[in-house]
């Protein structure tokens, strides 16, 4: 790793140790959070999906007669055709890919820019760089075609029960299939030098992809059942629902979101519990600091009391006996009383030196002294 790279981390390091590790724990916390609202909204789409039954397409039509104005999820599986092969239109009919040639009605034809690792003569990382909008590792153009297509269920030789799909407003993944994957290699350039020079990366392959929804797939659709403008039943995505067209059945798509809800109920427990230990650890430390901080400031504001040795008879360091001796310095009589255990047990010089002390304790009983007084003798 680089020294800058190394500097880089260490600091980010710092940043999360803060407050001795509060900004660690306000991190995790934040993701336990979110871990906690896609646990939510798994189990609920694991619910609706095992309350919602398997329909057959040619009931389709019986449940938007009894539809009550409410969406109503259904789900269905079929046969992927376009529709003009269904209703026998004269519109248009299936994609042919250039590349493979293969029939499809959806058509995702992406192209990505594969950068190298080369930081250049500067050291500039490209994480750096992109965030001050360098150039990225990868940059990916897409373009899609799609035809209208519908799923079928045969009910003989040539007549089918068909239901529409609807992709608009979709964000829902597509159960879309590799048909050609081919990668080229970029020719380098003068420019593609300057580009090594300072470190802003230069391209050094192109990877064409093609993928496909062939027509003939046996797919799951799961979502809202409603009304096309022909009075046709069709089904649009339902937003809470993690999946709109699938390969899996409903029993393969009920075992994947079960397992997810378990890998996110015990990341939520793990997450949450070191988050709890770590926010509580920093409390706790900034708390004994913050007290710490208050000892200090109220024993800097108490008076500075210098006793007099020179004049003053009561502590005197001749010859004494030792029950009057001061047990911290063994030199001077003891003359000062501790509050609130009234221990007199040293002079007053020492008495001071113990009140100043961040956590101040009598040095007989160990109670925490909050003053002295000073004993004369009548």
């Amino acid at each position: 790793m680089a020294s800058h790279e190394q500097e880089i981390s260490q600091a980010i390091t710092r940043i999360a140790l803060a407050g001795d590790g509060a900004v660690l724990g306000l991190g995790l916390a934040v993701i336990a959070i979110r871990t906690w609202l896609k646990y939510n909204s798994n189990s609920k789409a694991l619910a609706k999906v095992q309350a919602t039954p398997v329909s057959r397409i040619r009931d389709l039509r019986m449940l938007l007669s009894d539809d009550k104005g409410t969406e109503q999820l259904v789900m269905v599986r079929g046969e992927v055709q376009p529709t003009a092969f269904a209703e026998a239109t004269h519109g248009e009919g299936v994609l042919t890919t250039p590349n493979s040639g293969d029939e499809a009605v959806i058509f995702l034809k992406s192209q990505t820019c594969l950068y190298n690792e080369w930081r250049g003569l500067f050291g500039w990382s490209s994480d750096l760089r992109s965030l001050f909008g360098g150039s990225l590792k990868e940059q990916v153009t897409l373009s899609m075609r799609k035809v209208p297509f519908v799923l079928i269920e045969s009910e003989g030789l040539q007549k089918f029960s068909h239901v529409h799909i609807n992709l608009d407003n979709s964000r829902h993944p597509l159960p879309l299939t590799t048909v050609y994957h081919n990668l080229q290699p970029v020719d380098a350039t003068p420019y593609t030098v300057f580009q090594a020079i300072f470190g802003r990366g230069y391209p050094v392959g192109l990877l064409d992809e093609e993928k496909i929804l062939a027509p003939g797939k046996q797919i799951t659709a799961i979502g809202h059942l409603h009304k096309t403008q022909n009075g046709q039943p069709g089904i649009k995505s339902c937003k809470s629902l993690p999946h709109f067209l699938t390969y899996l059945t409903k029993d393969q798509l009920v075992e994947e979101l079960a397992i997810g809800k378990a890998v996110l109920f015990w990341s939520g427990i793990v997450i949450s519990t070191v988050a709890i230990g770590v926010l509580t650890y920093a409390a706790f430390r900034n708390w004994r600091r913050f007290i710490e901080y208050w000892k200090r400031r109220r024993q800097a504001q108490l008076p500075t009391v210098e006793p007099n040795i020179s004049n003053g008879v009561d502590d005197e360091s001749g010859e004494l006996p030792d029950g009057e001796l001061c047990v911290v310095c063994l030199m001077r009589r003891r003359r000062c009383a501790f509050i609130p255990c009234g221990h007199l047990v040293c002079c007053s010089r020492c008495a001071q030196l113990v009140q100043r002390d961040s956590d101040p304790k009598c040095p007989v009983c160990r109670q925490s002294v909050h003053n002295s007084v000073r004993i004369y003798d009548s």
